[in-house]
């Protein structure tokens, strides 16, 4: 895949790259000498230049899939890791089991009733994927757990031949006799339409390759598709399907900066398309019942602007972020949905910041997040009255989950929080009753009193007060000599969160003390802790992130040699900018699907995202965008001198962060670090950004990652 882009202007090559790759990668030809030493990758002299200098980056080969050089070195880096962490395997094994062992391998998620019956999946013991069923409603509306099963999709038997399986997509027909629903087979969020006749099993010949989202008309023969791009993966094109029918353009997004979804309202009278960027959006609306309609702007779509909508009788409940940072909703006639006609119904609360709505028959529901925890207000349209859903422990997680009826009485929750396994709760909305209706089983016993969980305050060296929890098992020694690990995220207004892990366990009672830091760039505290982690502003992410770790140290939960730290994806650009900054604060890292050539990837606008992110990190075709982002970019600023012990992991088919990506940054790391720690690459040659799918498959890599840092805090059983 190229990398040059539209802006770039001098390119050039000092020598034949295949010529350069035989003779560099030589010492790479016999699985010996990956053992004995790690893998030295080929130097090509690639220029650009940028903004009037000249820009070299040795290692630009690495990002030519296609090259069979290329997974030769990723061969031999995973040769090398295998090697060097073969006495390390015997615990990863051990951790495996545990965490398998602690599982409910039979198990059953709680039924969810849509329409005339309860969907719910089930796994089978052995098995990697869930199966996905449905059983027609028992007496009364209520759930039999007697009544006949109805297997929808096996998704065992779907991924029968593939190393990758996902599902993303799950939509039946308002008539409840047609599943449309999508699968990716590489890892690469490429996701292909498939629609199934549940009265024969059969599929239908209808298909379509990258599909993003989809919705049902009322019609049960057509469905609205969006497809994103091949190349860029930006979500741009909406298509109508007529089943048996060609698929028919309806719109198309032309804006870079913007991509499309498709659903419907929750009354389903309407599909909602709705066009976003970082930091605007619009939404237009059509009938279900007249697909082949036009589609009609809600509100124009004005910069800074972001706003969603629901219906409900003629009335549109509007979540808007005009003049209300942390938004606001408003009601509007259907037909008149202009400010002018807006009727306040939740203020804006610089405290609080509305992360979603529900809209019900007789109710609504708004999500909110204050001090980074969750909580739920219900409306009563008939009383005019709120009710506020919240949880009274110092550190939690509370979420929607899933409420599919619009006439529905109880609103489902979930609860967990780092001590206390997911628990789905029902909320009786008109008196606020709680209906526990499972909690996750952990399988020989689990008894959360044995541990403990804190929030603590962090003073940020410009004053600002940045929210951190721990989790541990009492007893740990607080005099510094505890292992520590600290992870973090901080990117897109995505919310650190406090939840439960079952694999953590392990590592609890192996005495590791687990923390987590809201770092600015994440809506943890409202819109404005995002901002403030964005842009001119990203290195508040990286600072909030040393200042946390400087303040564990400092109070004495952990030090310096006994401190590691774990980030992925944008969180794995957090880990690379801060062992750049502060290598002797930490004693090791893993980084999962590192962001780390942030130069090299925004400078690119054909590659998967790029463009759609310029309002997030900047614009690098502008200087002073450019200057900034070089003066964090990890992949740019290594510099020789010790660095921490790295694991770097990382996927072949990866589509968000393109693998070439951590193999570059460990390949110049490599050739720049000082130090004997250790620098391992490993790619999983078969999966994408979120790793392996099975979920047999997804402990094993974790229970890998874990007995390696365990490894380095020199704990071995």
């Amino acid at each position: 895949m190229s990398r040059l882009s539209r802006y770039s202007h001098t390119v050039r090559l000092a020598m034949s790259l295949p010529a350069l790759l035989l003779s560099t990668l030589a010492p790479l030809a016999t699985a010996a000498d990956a053992v004995t030493s790690p893998p030295v990758a080929a130097k090509s002299a690639w220029q650009e230049t940028r903004h009037g200098t000249v820009v070299t980056d040795d290692y630009r080969w690495l990002q030519k899939k296609t090259d069979p050089a290329v997974i030769d070195y990723l061969n031999a880096e995973n040769a090398y890791t295998a090697a060097v962490t073969a006495p390390i395997q015997p615990l990863a094994d051990k951790l495996f089991g545990e965490i398998k062992g602690r599982m409910q391998e039979v198990d059953l998620s709680v039924p969810v009733r849509m329409g005339n019956f309860y969907y719910y999946t089930r796994t089978e013991a052995g098995k990697q994927y869930p199966i996905n069923c449905r059983r027609p409603l028992g007496t009364n509306g209520a759930y039999d757990a007697q009544a006949a099963e109805e297997i929808l999709l096996d998704q065992n038997q779907l991924a029968e031949g593939h190393t990758f399986f996902s599902v993303r997509a799950f939509a039946v027909s308002p008539n409840e006799q047609l599943l449309a629903y999508t699968t990716d087979t590489t890892g690469f969020r490429q996701y292909e339409l498939h629609i199934k006749d549940l009265n024969t099993g059969k599929l239908l010949s209808d298909t379509m390759p990258r599909v993003t989202s989809l919705a049902w008309a009322a019609n049960n023969a057509t469905l609205m598709l969006v497809q994103e791009d091949a190349t860029t993966k930006r979500s741009d094109r909406l298509f109508r399907l007529d089943l048996g029918g060609a698929p028919q353009q309806v719109y198309h997004e032309a804006i870079e900066q913007f991509s499309i979804s498709i659903n419907r309202t929750q009354d389903k009278q309407f599909f909602v398309l709705r066009a976003g960027s970082t930091d605007t959006s619009d939404v237009r609306l059509l009938s279900t019942a007249t697909p082949d309609g036009q589609f009609q702007l809600v509100l124009p779509r004005e910069k800074g602007h972001r706003y969603s909508v629901e219906h409900r009788d003629g009335q549109l409940y509007i979540l808007t972020n005009k003049d209300a940072k942390n938004f606001r909703i408003v009601s509007a006639p259907l037909s008149t949905p202009q400010p002018k006609h807006w009727r306040p119904l939740v203020p804006h609360d610089k405290d609080a910041v509305i992360k979603s709505l529900d809209v019900f028959q007789d109710y609504l529901v708004v999500m909110e997040k204050a001090r980074a925890l969750n909580r739920a207000r219900i409306y009563d349209f008939k009383s005019k009255q709120w009710k506020t859903v919240k949880f009274d422990d110092p550190v939690y997680l509370a979420n929607a989950a899933g409420t599919p009826e619009f006439n529905a009485t109880h609103y489902r929750m979930s609860y967990q929080s780092p001590i206390t396994p997911p628990t789905v709760i029902d909320v009786n909305m008109k008196d606020g009753q709680r209906t526990v209706l499972k909690q996750q089983e952990i399988v020989g016993g689990y008894d959360a009193s044995h541990y403990a969980t804190e929030r603590l305050w962090v003073k940020a060296r410009d004053g600002v007060q940045v929210p951190l929890w721990i989790v541990y098992k009492k007893g740990v020694k607080r005099d510094g000599s505890a292992p520590l690990l600290l992870y973090s995220y901080g990117s897109y207004g995505i919310s650190t969160e406090a939840s439960f892990a079952i694999s953590r366990i392990s590592l609890l009672e192996r005495g590791v003390i687990y923390a987590q830091a809201h770092i600015r760039g994440g809506t943890d505290m409202g819109e404005a802790w995002h901002e403030d982690g964005m842009l001119m502003k990203k290195k508040n992410t990286f600072n909030d992130f040393i200042d946390s770790a400087d303040y564990l140290v400092r109070e004495k939960w952990t030090s310096p040699n006994r401190l590691i730290i774990q980030g992925g994806s944008a969180g794995g650009l957090l880990m690379g900018a801060v062992v750049n900054l502060r290598p002797e604060l930490f004693h090791a890292v893993h980084a999962a699907v590192p962001f780390v050539d942030v130069m090299n990837t925004m400078m690119d606008a054909s590659l998967p995202l790029t463009t759609g992110e310029y309002l997030e990190w900047g614009d690098p075709n502008q200087k002073a965008a450019y200057d900034y982002m070089l003066s964090y970019s990890p992949y740019d600023n290594l510099a020789r001198k010790a660095y921490p012990a790295m694991l770097v992991t990382t996927g072949l088919n990866d589509s968000q962060v393109m693998y070439w990506e951590p193999a570059k940054y460990v390949a110049k790391l490599r050739a720049y670090k000082t130090d004997s720690n250790p620098l391992l690459l490993k790619t999983n040659m078969g999966a994408g950004h979120g790793g392996a799918s099975g979920r047999y498959d997804a402990i094993k890599e974790n229970a890998f990652n874990m007995a390696w840092m365990l490894s380095q805090w020199e704990i071995k059983e």
